[in-house]
């Protein structure tokens, strides 16, 4: 288990692990286990500028914002940027896997990174700036993003026989991991009635990340014949958005 969260903490974050870890399947399973909880130690992060930063909720979303990308070594954002280069080049799929293989950002990726990041920092500005909003939802709304990019992942093939995606897929117990992402949700949800006492705003949420990951799993198979590492990382920043908007719109 230990193995698996260096490893989680090696490969989705910043924090130094200087160690050589074996990629076995017991790992890789622990590994991914662990993701939802890498987003909990995100939210740690960002969620101390919302309590001991003293600015106007601009700055603050903007700082919050940089923190997430820092800690997390922008590895969602850039799976966000190549998934928009090679979906807006209109190409045909296999020219799509190439786009998202290449490491140069094309002008639609850096218009998406653009408009994303700006859009994002406006959202948390404006929910920082309304009352009924609290520190805790920087915490939970990064897990459950990452939990259902999980549920995502186990559910969708991979695009190609290699690549990230093929390699994980191919080093994980599948009934493990879906049953502990499942116990995520739950626990997600848990989270929520404590912070919002709302029922309804749990059960919401779990219902807009279910219905996303089975619409994005419809679209990148169709788009992009199914899963990539680079489409999972989008998954993962366009859910966390989502969810702030539905608990935006409901408190």
């Amino acid at each position: 288990m230990m193995r698996g969260i260096f490893l989680a903490l090696q490969f989705f974050t910043i924090l130094p692990v200087n160690k050589e870890l074996e990629m076995d399947p017991k790992s890789v399973t622990a590994m991914f286990t662990t993701l939802p909880w890498i987003g909990v130690l995100v939210g740690i992060f960002t969620s101390s500028v919302w309590l001991f930063f003293d600015a106007s909720s601009l700055f603050l979303a903007f700082i919050i914002v940089l923190i997430g990308i820092i800690v997390s070594g922008g590895l969602h954002l850039d799976g966000f940027v190549d998934t928009s280069d090679a979906f807006f080049s209109y190409r045909r799929i296999d020219k799509r896997h190439e786009i998202l293989a290449d490491p140069r950002i094309g002008a639609f990726g850096a218009m998406a990174l653009l408009f994303f990041i700006v859009g994002k920092i406006l959202l948390l500005a404006e929910i920082i700036s309304h009352n009924g909003m609290r520190w805790e939802w920087l915490v939970v709304l990064p897990f459950l993003a990452r939990a259902g990019m999980l549920y995502y992942f186990i559910n969708t093939s991979a695009a190609r026989d290699r690549g990230l995606a093929a390699f994980f897929k191919k080093r994980f117990d599948h009934r493990v991991l879906l049953v502990t992402t499942l116990l995520s949700m739950v626990i997600g949800a848990g989270f929520i009635i404590v912070v919002a006492g709302n029922i309804a705003v749990a059960v919401s949420s779990l219902v807009a990340l279910f219905i996303c990951a089975h619409a994005y799993k419809y679209w990148t198979k169709k788009h992009f014949g199914g899963v990539t590492g680079d489409v999972s990382g989008a998954f993962v920043e366009g859910m966390e958005v989502v969810l702030w908007l539905v608990i935006f719109s409901l408190l």
